[in-house]
């Protein structure tokens, strides 16, 4: 979908922002660009839609060269959302979120309509928030409306430029959250830019970590914090690299052991009602405390040491009394075993 060949964007005075750079993003891929401040990953996303123009290569959008196609039409048919949100203070939350369908001439009540179901999409019921105007919302909340007008017209790309920087942590998690059930959802091809690794492993399909205006390594999460392809990606994803690989490591069936406790859940298939012998308390024939399946394993460990359990009782998703197995903190430990390069062994590390 986004495809760039050798590009370079090099300043007047000499400065070269982006050096020789060559990538692609496929259709519905979310890849977060992740490096310090200057490294040149929010001039590579500027580039995409014009704002910015390379000195040299070419940048593809579904094939088509983006320098031949007018910078207002392109802009227009790409969803593009900012860390400050740069909504219209004097136009109410449902206008704003309609703007772009109005600029391509759809006809009022049809924008205004599909700008209802975007603000509805993303959390906010439009008889509650579309007569507001921007400063009556909290600093979530015109986030949220950023991403439901970049979304309106229905563009196959969407490209963000730190887009919950400007929040509380609090909220800013919770705003991941629910982007990443949207993107489940919607599935566009996206450009995320960050400053915050821990933001770029958690929404990435892949990332693509920035040196001096170069990519240092393009992979998924997991073997960019599992195998750093060089030294400067070791220091940038930190010492601390295993402990943030629990955040995109899933818990998969081969790490569970059998779910056969003494209530009398036998395996696989077996019935719910899989007990821990000591539980939390010690009580002999307490309930497991539930998981999953497919969750994280950072998700796993937090639940063992916040209820102080050996096991958990890791069931189908959405089907808690199918338990799968259990899931205990060596399980955890294996399956990070399991999930690194051989050539880079946890000991390591």
């Amino acid at each position: 979908m986004i495809r760039f060949e050798h590009v370079t964007k090099r300043y007047e005075d000499g400065t070269t922002a982006v050096d020789d750079l060559s990538f692609e993003v496929a259709e519905g891929e979310l890849v977060t660009l992740v490096g310090p401040s200057g490294c040149g990953k929010t001039t590579t996303m500027k580039m995409v839609n014009r704002l910015v123009e390379p000195t040299e290569g070419r940048i593809l959008l579904g094939g088509e060269d983006v320098s031949a196609v007018d910078p207002v039409r392109l802009r227009r048919t790409i969803g593009y959302v900012i860390q400050q949100v740069g909504l219209f203070p004097h136009r109410t939350v449902l206008d704003n979120t309609a703007t772009v369908p109005a600029l391509l001439g759809w006809k009022k009540a049809r924008a205004r309509a599909r700008a209802a179901e975007l603000l509805d999409l993303v959390g906010l019921d439009p008889t509650t928030y579309g007569h507001r105007y921007p400063e009556q919302l909290s600093g979530g909340q015109r986030q949220r409306v950023g991403v439901a007008r970049a979304l309106a017209a229905d563009p196959p790309v969407l490209l963000m430029d730190e887009p919950f920087g400007a929040v509380d942590p609090v909220v800013r998690e919770r705003l991941q959250t629910e982007f990443l059930h949207l993107q489940a959802t919607v599935r566009k091809t996206v450009l995320l830019v960050t400053h915050d690794l821990e933001e770029a492993v958690r929404l990435g399909d892949r990332i693509a970590v920035y040196g001096q205006g170069r990519i240092e390594q393009f992979d998924t999460p997991a073997t960019v914090l599992g195998a750093p392809a060089t030294p400067y990606v070791a220091d940038f994803v930190g010492a601390d690299r295993g402990l943030k690989r629990l955040a995109v490591t899933p818990v998969t069936e081969a790490d569970l052991e059998p779910a056969d406790g003494p209530t009398g859940a036998t395996g696989p298939a077996g019935p719910t009602g899989a007990t821990d012998p000591a539980g939390p308390t010690g009580a002999t024939g307490q309930d497991l405390v539930p998981l999953p399946l497919g969750a994280s394993l950072k998700d796993a460990l937090a639940v063992l040491l916040q209820h102080d359990a050996g096991r958990l009782a890791v069931h189908a998703p959405g089907d808690p009394a199918r338990v799968l197995g259990t899931l205990t903190t060596e399980g955890v430990h294996r399956a990070l075993r399991r999930t690194t390069p051989p050539e880079t062994p946890l000991s390591s590390r």
